[in-house]
């Protein structure tokens, strides 16, 4: 069983926790034989000796199955946080391994609720719950062999309705499962609209469109289903076992009158073990049930949880070393669509950048400049034809070489909700402060940040809120240039730029880009003007390349996007 599973590296503690299960299971069950000789021969002899013995025993029993029972809630507690480390940590890690194109189809809250509220909600399961059945299952075995041996037709009667019960608890247990999955489902949606509506750009648009009444009523929706969901499934299946318990609470009285119309004289004694017996042996039973109840409960998490885990990780790291001697950027021959059924977004493209040059991509939007830009990064892998640096298809190179050896700058600027110096160090964990200031200088942001009361210090606030633009920008441009790639990938990255600082940034990373091979995605003549190559893409296909001069005395689609003030290239 896949469950099984997560807890095979334990399997040495898992053992020690068994043996100290099957001890104390045995252990406490030499107490109702010790009440039987009590009550049968020490207090009708008045024996004062054998008493002592008999209560000393009962007494050194309890307090040893006592230090036991500590010992294996310590011991089965650690294994199960480990195991709910190991889940954790497994479902992140193979979270990270995933595409792009899974995180640009799926919500940020639901993938949030599938790690805090779907792990969370087998933790209980994980490092109690196990121990549990098998404390149970272990009690359960002693205390029946030790009935039988007391008597066995009392015995035989007071077990004859179980497999009724058990039968009545698996059908609670499946209707729960269901109820769990879709409990899951809402929370998971609540999650989401959590995460959306309450950021600081939910929260913005919710204010400036009027509509934060709107979410609010939506939120109280989706609280109210989860709220009915959850009296659901406390309720499914109640009165099941609430008939199972009282069955177990009148089975004692059910014993004397038996014992009592029975043809056999049965000791006080016996009944009174035997009842001892019977009532160790209904309360884990009943444990067990309803044990049973919250396992196929926690089933539809564990569901939901190695759904992700099932998922297909599409892009693999190779063996080889990028090394960003040269930094020659081939596109060969690159088809790529996202998805089997979806149209092309590039088909056939074929450009070689020449180390230390810079490549300038324009066209309209949706022409696919984006993604050529992601296909060097590896964010995807093409279909057809292969991206080579150096000659090496970025395939087969290992993730963190090709990471040290690409840089990318997006538009879509992200920073963690830390301070400035940290934002920085992410690129390189081990840079100096020294180092953050070049890089600063490097991107026009220093000045700025030395003027702030905390300096480098200061806490960026959520997603950089704290900053403009153009601010966050010079940040995320500086934090590329601390990691010194020698190939750059700038995806519009003057975008949100005004004019004036535009032009500081552009000299910033004209001084960076020398030497290195620059691939720039941009709207801006200014931006492209000076590159050494311009391609020209339309649906996904080069129908121009050259220089500016040369694209502009063939007068085709790069001329008419500069002489028409196209938005998709403004002369800056």
């Amino acid at each position: 069983m896949r469950i099984a599973r997560l807890f095979r590296p334990y399997r040495a503690r898992l053992g020690t926790v068994l043996a100290l299960i099957v001890l104390s299971a045995g252990v406490s069950m030499v107490s109702p034989f010790l009440l039987r000789a009590i009550l049968d021969t020490a207090l009708p002899e008045r024996d004062t000796t054998m008493l002592a013995w008999l209560v000393g025993g009962m007494i050194a029993i309890s307090i040893f199955t006592g230090a036991l029972g500590v010992a294996q809630t310590w011991l089965s507690t650690l294994v199960g946080q480990r195991v709910m480390h190991d889940l954790r940590t497994q479902v992140y890690r193979h979270l990270q391994r995933l595409p792009l194109a899974f995180f640009t189809r799926t919500r940020t809250g639901e993938v949030q609720s599938r790690i805090a509220n779907d792990i969370g909600g087998v933790q209980s399961v994980v490092t109690s719950t196990a121990t549990s059945i098998v404390s149970n299952v272990t009690t359960v075995l002693a205390t029946t062999v030790a009935m039988l041996l007391l008597d066995p037709l009392l015995a035989a009667f007071s077990l004859a309705v179980l497999p009724l019960f058990v039968w009545l608890s698996r059908r609670v247990g499946g209707q729960r499962r269901k109820i769990t999955r879709k409990r899951q489902e809402t929370m998971a949606d609540i999650s989401t609209l959590i995460e959306e509506s309450l950021s600081v750009s939910g929260i913005l648009l919710g204010k400036t469109m009027g509509r934060t009444s709107e979410l609010a009523v939506r939120f109280d929706g989706e609280s109210e289903r989860l709220a009915d969901l959850e009296v659901r499934s406390r309720m499914a299946g109640r009165w099941v076992m609430a008939t199972i318990q009282m069955s177990f609470a009148v089975m004692p009285a059910l014993v004397y009158l038996f014992a009592g119309l029975s043809p056999d004289a049965v000791s006080i004694g016996t009944v009174v073990a035997f009842t001892t017996l019977q009532t160790r042996l209904l309360s884990p039973i009943g444990s067990l049930l309803s044990v049973g109840v919250d396992v196929q409960s926690s089933l539809a998490l564990f569901d939901r949880i190695f759904e992700y885990l099932d998922l297909p990780v599409e892009i693999h790291g190779g063996t080889q070393e990028l090394h960003g001697r040269g930094g020659r950027v081939t596109f060969d021959d690159v088809w790529f669509r996202y998805g089997e059924e979806a149209p092309w977004t590039l088909q056939g493209i074929g450009v070689v950048v020449a180390p230390g040059t810079t490549l300038a991509i324009v066209g309209e939007t949706g022409a696919g400049k984006t993604t050529l830009g992601y296909l060097v990064a590896r964010l995807y892998d093409a279909d057809r034809g292969a991206v080579r640096i150096d000659g090496t298809d970025i395939r087969e190179a290992t993730f963190e070489s090709l990471a040290a050896t690409v840089g990318l700058v997006s538009q879509e600027t992200y920073l963690f909700h830390a301070s400035i110096a940290d934002n920085l160090r992410f690129a390189k964990p081990a840079a100096t402060d020294a180092e953050l200031e070049v890089a600063a200088r490097a991107a026009r942001i220093h000045d700025l940040i030395a003027s702030l009361p905390e300096g480098y210090d200061t806490v960026v606030g959520e997603r950089g809120y704290r900053f403009s633009g153009g601010e966050k920008q010079r940040i995320a441009i500086a934090r590329t240039v601390l990691r010194n790639p020698p190939v750059l990938v700038l995806d519009e990255a003057t975008s949100a730029l005004d004019t004036q600082t535009e032009r500081l940034v552009q000299d910033a990373l004209d001084e960076l880009s020398a030497g290195r091979t620059t691939i720039a995605i941009a709207h801006r003549l200014s931006t492209v003007r000076a590159a050494d190559l311009i391609v020209v893409l339309d649906g996904g296909v080069i129908v121009e390349r050259g220089t500016h001069e040369q694209l502009l005395a063939l007068g085709g689609r790069y001329a008419a996007l500069v002489a028409g003030g196209s938005p998709e290239l403004l002369a800056a």
